[in-house]
């Protein structure tokens, strides 16, 4: 159940994320696309917070929701935007993701 709320949390935020940039930058009326940000932004951080009541470690919690919103984030602007996703970008995507996993084995000792 803590995984599946950390995943949705990780979906609102990611899709309060795009709809920001629908809303700055997306086809007339712009001003629509709020009312997914606000809606997911809320949701993503009821959603967290719901993670961190059933027992996930707030470092755990957080370094999975940011690294893999990031990817996600990123891969997604890419696709949906075109925005640049270089090989360097990548690098630093994977290295979040390891440093994710090093908080993770940290926290088992």
């Amino acid at each position: 159940m803590v995984w599946l709320a950390l995943a949705g949390a990780i979906v609102f935020e990611v899709s309060a994320t795009i709809s920001l940039r629908m809303a700055t930058t997306g086809p007339s009326p712009r001003r629509i696309w709020y009312l997914p940000v606000g809606v997911g932004y809320v949701v993503a951080f009821a959603l967290l917070s719901a993670t961190l009541a059933l027992g996930l470690p707030l470092g755990i919690a957080y370094g999975v929701w940011a690294a893999v919103g990031v990817a996600l984030t990123a891969i997604l602007g890419r696709v949906l935007f075109r925005e640049p996703l270089t090989a360097v970008m990548v690098l630093g995507i994977l290295l979040i993701g390891a440093g994710v996993v090093l908080v993770e084995l940290g926290s088992l000792h």
